[in-house]
């Protein structure tokens, strides 16, 4: 006989939820990662829901995991067990202390935000070695689709619910403290002025010679050029208001100046059939950006009616207005058109 848990749930019932919890928190979470525009606030709120759900199910997987497995000394499962509550406990107490803050709240030069993201994406490869084994079969199409017992559902039901007011108290204290945060969680900064010079590994600055510095241009173009920040600027200069989103977790609203990507790429005869625009910086960070967010973007070399710092990526940074800070790519050198 199957051993009962949350309200009558079985052992293999709350497996499956709990992994597809995981597997939905994550997959939300790197989607987050990249949602600019509000028609995504669907998004962030699932992830906060089923954040919720899942503080739930992990704590009533390791009251009911933990004193049995001790018991019959399976160690590397304990090993495992705890790492994965540990990393799976720091993500979830990061994200619901940044909501209920009210505030920026740092440690050191890290945000906690920025913790809670980090502490994520270490889940991951411990999830895939965890579920690879045995466990995968949980995520199987015909096995989370069984015909689910009226206990399952009333106690998925709850353990929904739980999480549901979790996540709602989290905001409800957040609006007590005089929080005021973007519908991506990140939190207001005054607008116009320069923004943090922040990076998601928080690698450093590279050393640029702004003299020697050349755009390339070159795939499906008719005309591969190499520019230099004057001939940048002769094909036209615009100034944009636009919303850096970081995920580090503020965002500020400021004024940037440069050349429209799209002046570029006309003037390199880029091919109007290729789907993507391939953007890259001198560290070797890049993002592909559709054809149809090309008519926001400007390659700033301003901001803020300044010269760009070398900390906020000169002498060029892309500017992409649908996306959130993680594709604003920095000390841009390298476009190329696929």
């Amino acid at each position: 006989m199957q051993r009962r848990t949350v309200g009558g749930m079985s052992s293999a019932a709350l497996d499956r939820l709990l992994a597809l919890l995981l597997v939905v928190q994550l997959a939300s979470g790197l989607l987050t990662l990249r949602a600019g525009v509000p028609a995504t606030a669907p998004l962030f709120w699932l992830h906060g829901l089923i954040g919720g759900a899942l503080l739930v199910a992990s704590l009533e997987k390791v009251r009911r995991s933990l004193g049995p497995a001790i018991g019959a000394r399976r160690w590397r499962r304990v090993a495992l067990g705890a790492l994965l509550s540990l990393l799976v406990a720091t993500a979830l107490a990061g994200g619901f202390a940044w909501v209920a803050s009210g505030r920026i709240w740092s440690i050191g030069p890290w945000t906690i935000l920025t913790l809670h993201v980090w502490a994520a994406l270490a889940i991951m490869p411990i999830v895939v070695f965890h579920l690879l084994p045995r466990r995968w079969r949980l995520l199987r199409p015909r096995t989370v689709a069984r015909p689910i017992s009226r206990r399952t559902l009333l106690a998925t039901g709850g353990m929904l619910a739980i999480g549901a007011v979790t996540w709602g108290t989290a905001n409800v204290l957040d609006i007590v403290r005089g929080g005021t945060r973007r519908f991506t969680g990140s939190r207001w900064l005054t607008a116009g002025g320069i923004p943090p010079p922040t990076t998601f590994y928080g690698e450093g600055t590279p050393a640029i010679d702004t003299d020697a510095w050349r755009l390339q241009i070159s795939g499906r173009v008719t005309r591969p050029l190499e520019l230099d920040r004057s001939a940048l600027a002769a094909l036209g200069v615009v100034d944009r208001d636009a919303t850096l989103d970081c995920t580090s977790g503020w965002v500020m609203t400021t004024t940037w100046r440069g050349t429209p990507l799209a002046a570029v790429l006309e003037a390199a005869g880029a091919d109007e059939r290729a789907p993507h625009v391939i953007v890259s910086s001198v560290t070797g960070w890049s993002v592909a950006l559709n054809r149809d967010e090309i008519a926001g973007c400007i390659l700033a070399t301003h901001v803020a009616d300044g010269d760009l710092p070398a900390a906020n990526g000169a002498p060029c940074r892309l500017v992409v207005p649908t996306r959130r800070g993680l594709d604003w790519i920095k000390w841009v050198d390298d476009l190329r058109v696929a």
